[in-house]
């Protein structure tokens, strides 16, 4: 973005017993297609929809030729520099396409923009995007940054399918998978029947297409990944949540996935040591996943994991009055601090978290049906507006601010992009307290426009059920790509001894 490169109150205590399309989702021929993923979503949901697609063959034969012309789809270019060639065909004849020994590859001939352009504010009624500064970054050229590149997955209680706030502006759907790992009537449908992860996405990345241009979130341009761990009535288990975690875990690669939002807490104090949420949030975090978590909204010093867990980015809340002035800016009565056990401050930053429009889809979802009062208006489309209050929803304003910061500098590590937001975050604000609020204010701008690369965590040691052997893992002043973390991964960790407590919305709060 700049020379240093150069020489977007919830309290409901509910037990949780808690898409491109997901592969289990899928006829079997589109998991194993050799696609780009959004392509598979676009014809699950518009199987009729022409698309425009680059065919890699496997080899020099015509047999991808022949079999697109069968298909009834229109060669437009021979790009054989790449033994290529481009396709405009119906969606669904692309899942045959893609299962053809004849085909290397299918890619999405997408729009190229230079590297995006300024969005229109003039509309914009969030005021917590231009409290940290988002709108700035999106509007700031050359890099205009807004998320585009970036995938963050919200492990929450799924997605909310065909909202056009989370489409780009060409109408593309921008989830580029929807798992559910939940078992038992209904509930393997990613699809956000309680409305939760669809308020969290919302304030991530919305566009604000629905209201006109009101509500926009963080990241605008970034890509999702919905992970359902929680069933249709908001009830999980922490089992069902590091299962999420494993699923993020093992799909990251895939999917560039550099950043999840967890805004759930345990119902049960732990030691992050011992609590298995703690330890599947610091494997993603080891593996440079930027984990990003909800402080909770019991207003005293008790941290639930995964807030506790000292690696993790934990994000508590504050009121920003509906301005983007931080003078009248205070600290949410609700939101939790405390000290790790490292006696570390918690939270490590704040963000807005008070009265934040979001979206919900227009399907009978069980938050919207329980919070009337809270529903704003409708889009012309398929999602409503509710005004939403929690941490679970201050978590989530950094998690966009993250996908942000990784665009303009992609080779940051969880490390230094956590030490940077604390670096940077604003002191300057009158109801600023270490105690309660850790480093500050979230200020993206000042971050994206730092240049520090240092290391937050230094010497901190890992969850001991990450341990090998009799000596624990402990985090030094290394980098990482000279580390091999062999030992802390999914496959040494045994879960059999775990206790398995369930897990708690006390990140939302629905006073007024």
């Amino acid at each position: 973005m700049h020379d240093k490169h150069k020489p977007l109150q919830v309290l409901i205590i509910l037990v949780i017993s808690f898409s491109l399309m997901s592969p289990a989702a899928l006829p079997r021929a589109v998991a194993s297609a050799k696609a780009h993923p959004m392509l598979a979503q676009v014809a699950s949901q518009t199987p009729d929809k022409i698309v425009s697609v680059i065919i890699q063959k496997a080899d020099k034969s015509s047999q991808a030729e022949a079999l697109v012309q069968q298909l009834g789809g229109k060669i437009t270019k021979d790009l054989h520099i790449i033994n290529a060639f481009a396709v405009e065909m119906r969606a669904g004849a692309v899942q045959e396409l893609a299962t053809s020994p004849a085909v290397h590859w299918v890619s999405l001939d997408a729009p190229v923009e230079q590297s995006g352009g300024p969005i229109n504010t003039t509309e914009l009624t969030s005021a917590y995007v231009k409290t940290v500064g988002a709108d700035r970054v999106w509007n700031e050229g050359p890099a205009y940054l807004q998320g585009q590149g970036v995938t963050v997955a919200v492990v929450d209680s799924g997605d909310c399918v065909n909202c056009v706030d989370l489409a780009d502006q060409l109408n593309w759907p921008r989830t580029l998978v929807r798992k559910s790992v939940m078992t038992g009537p209904g509930n393997s449908n990613p699809t956000d029947y309680y409305g939760h992860g669809s308020l969290v996405e919302g304030i991530v990345g919305g566009t604000g297409i629905g209201s006109g241009g009101k509500h926009m979130g963080m990241a605008p341009g970034v890509n999702f990944v919905s992970v359902k761990v929680a069933n249709n009535l908001g009830e999980a288990q922490c089992s069902d949540v590091v299962n999420g975690l494993q699923w993020v875990y093992d799909h990251k690669d895939l999917y560039n996935i550099r950043v999840v939002n967890l805004s759930l807490n345990s119902d049960t104090l732990e030691s992050y040591i011992t609590s298995p949420i703690d330890a599947a949030v610091e494997i993603l975090w080891f593996n440079g996943i930027v984990v990003v978590v909800a402080a909770g909204n019991n207003g005293t010093a008790t941290l639930f994991p995964p807030a506790n867990d000292p690696f993790v980015i934990t994000v508590g809340a504050t009121n920003d009055m509906g301005t983007s002035n931080l003078a009248d800016d205070v600290l949410a009565s609700f939101s939790a601090y405390g000290l790790d056990e490292t006696g570390a401050v918690k939270p490590d930053l704040v963000a807005p978290g008070t009265n934040l429009i979001s979206i919900v889809p227009k399907t009978k979802n069980k938050i919207w049906k329980d919070h009337q009062s809270n529903y704003i208006g409708e889009s012309a489309s398929n999602e409503y507006y509710m005004r939403v209050s929690g941490t679970s929803f201050s978590a989530p304003v950094v998690s966009g601010a993250v996908a942000l910061l990784l665009q303009d500098e992609p080779n940051l590590t969880p490390d230094q992009v956590k030490y940077r937001l604390m670096a940077t975050a604003n002191k300057n604000w009158p109801g600023y307290n270490v105690t309660t609020a850790g480093a500050g204010y979230l200020d993206i701008y000042a971050a994206v426009n730092g240049a520090t690369t240092e290391n937050a965590n230094t010497g901190l040691t890992a969850s001991q059920l990450l341990w090998t052997g009799s000596q624990p893992v402990t985090w030094n002043s290394v980098s990482w790509n000279s580390v091999s973390w062999n030992s802390v991964s999914w496959n040494s960790v045994s879960w059999n001894s775990v206790s398995w407590n369930s897990v708690s919305w006390n990140s939302d709060y629905w006073g007024q």
